[in-house]
Formats: C-alpha cells, structure tokens, sequence
C-alpha cells in the first residue's frame, strides 16, 4: 500500500495528478466545519478521482470531528449563517458519490483516527471491494 499526502492548493492542480497512477484508495477529507471544504468534495476533489482513476476506492473523511460541538467554532460559523457538517449529511455525500465508506475523525483529540487507516488498509486489501478495471483497447 502507498499513501501519498496530496496537496489541495490550486497551484498543484497540473502536479497533483502524477502521484494518482497504482492508487487503490483514496481518503476524500473535508472539515466537519467549514461547508466550503464539504462542497468542494463534489465539485473538485470527486470529479478529479473519477477522472485520474475510475476504478479506485473513495473512503469519505469528515476532519476536526472536535470543533463541530466546539461554541467557539459554532458561534464562528453562525456569524456567516452556516452550521457544521452534520453526520447524516456526509453519509449521504458518500453514498452520492459512492465511496465505500464514510468515517469522521479528530487529529487533535486522536477520536477515530486510528480507524480511518485501519479501514483504508483493509479496502486495499479486501479484494471483494475491488472494481473490475475495463479494458479501453483491443488489439486485433
């Protein structure tokens, strides 16, 4: 298994690609708290997967799992009329997009951090979750 972290920054957008050939699975994350980061999961960063590697896994990942009862955050998010990410939301945002999984995490507080490399493993390796790649040319 490689892991490979991918930055988000535009100015990678042309580089950023070159690293998605062999991949297996891919972590998709967002923050539980900034709506922006959760929207950008289906208009840039699954279209982008799909693209470079249509048979590859998507494991969801909802990030700072410890901000989202946190006042000082919500308060922070009410000022600009938003809310965080609820649960069932990004379980629906994965199932739309057909990732394999949807798990939410906190590096800060370690909450189901573990998890989310324990479940990337085992997608990797549980070959009932692999897609049969198409072949795209014939040779007569």
């Amino acid at each position: 298994m490689r892991a490979n972290a991918i930055a988000c920054y535009t100015d990678y957008d042309r580089l950023r690609p070159l690293s998605y050939p062999q991949t297996d699975v891919f972590l998709i994350c967002f923050s539980l708290v900034d709506p922006d980061s959760f929207e950008s999961v289906c208009e840039k960063w699954y279209p982008e997967v799909r693209h470079h590697c249509p048979n590859a896994q998507i494991i969801l990942v909802g990030t700072k799992l410890d901000l989202r009862d946190d006042k000082d955050t919500i308060e922070k998010l009410k000022k600009k009329k938003q809310i965080p990410i609820t649960c069932h939301e990004g379980r629906a945002m994965a199932e739309e997009i057909g990732a394999v999984k949807y798990l939410e995490c906190s590096a800060v507080t370690q909450m189901g951090l573990k998890t989310v490399f324990e479940e990337a493993v085992r997608v990797t390796l549980d070959p009932s979750l692999v897609k049969k790649r198409e072949r795209k040319c014939f040779l007569i």
